[in-house]
């Protein structure tokens, strides 16, 4: 994997001054279209397309199958299912993953299992609070994070800080964030941020215009009026979870998951 990604560098590091010819927006979603419904994808991962809706939120965000991409966190890639592919003839599908612990594995694995659709995928180290390479500085056209902003601002609000700030260094002028995350309404308490998994508009476009971001768009493709965000184990309470394993769980089924914000940044050329 090292290898892989000096190859990569090296790749980069003579094309820098080059960008991608712009893709038709019809286009750059029919390659998405595809990618979703390709019959490779997990079935447990298909089945949540109902609330994460990929192709829209993918489309809504720009992507296109000729960009250098980087996924924060990929988890057990359920994005991953859709981006590496989408990404692997025309453009560069990097990988940002921890520097350890179970989910790294988790992704690490995914990648290594299926060389028809994951080998030309990148992997780089993604850390907690440290400033981190997720890819060459200048020479990302999108860097997307689903579901992890959370993750880093329950750390500190410095750890959030530097997840933007990483983002930032790596995108080009005129690249794109897009983010995605559990939704709290802006007259919750502030604490709830702390604990609960769901994250403020406010919070978000703070960190992210802190770091020199401006926000670009938002959608609610995403959103889901069911929750009323406030559930005995946070977020994760509810689908595809299930904290509270058999309590109430006809009652969360029903709420499904979370409602979620859809926001897009831009690195102002």
């Amino acid at each position: 994997m090292r290898r892989l990604f000096l190859t990569f560098l090296m790749g980069l590091s003579i094309g820098l001054v080059s960008v991608p010819a712009p893709m038709a927006a019809e286009d750059a979603r029919a390659a998405i279209e595809a990618a979703a419904a390709s019959a490779q994808r997990s079935p447990r991962n298909v089945a949540r397309d109902l609330y994460r809706h990929p192709v829209e939120t993918l489309a809504f965000f720009g992507v296109a199958p000729n960009q250098t991409l980087v996924e924060i966190w990929p988890g057990g890639g359920w994005y991953a299912e859709i981006l590496a592919p989408l990404l692997r003839e025309q453009g560069h599908y990097i990988a940002a993953v921890q520097g350890s612990g179970r989910v790294r594995e988790a992704t690490l694995a995914l990648l290594a299992s299926d060389a028809q659709r994951f080998d030309k995928a990148v992997v780089t180290t993604l850390d907690v609070g440290k400033p981190s390479e997720i890819a060459p500085p200048g020479s990302a056209d999108i860097v997307l994070t689903f579901r992890n902003v959370h993750n880093f601002l329950m750390a500190g609000d410095k750890a959030a800080a530097e997840l933007f700030a990483d983002t930032y260094r790596a995108l080009k002028p005129g690249g794109i964030l897009g983010v995605v995350d559990h939704a709290l309404p802006e007259e919750a308490e502030a604490g709830l941020e702390a604990q609960s998994g769901y994250l403020k508009r406010s919070t978000i476009i703070r960190l992210a215009t802190a770091a020199g971001f401006v926000l670009d768009g938002e959608s609610t493709i995403n959103a889901n009026p069911r929750d009323d965000h406030r559930h005995p184990k946070g977020v994760w309470t509810l689908p595809p979870n299930y904290a509270l394993g058999d309590t109430d769980h006809a009652k969360y089924e029903v709420i499904g998951e979370s409602d979620r914000l859809t926001l897009r940044f831009v690195k102002p050329r």
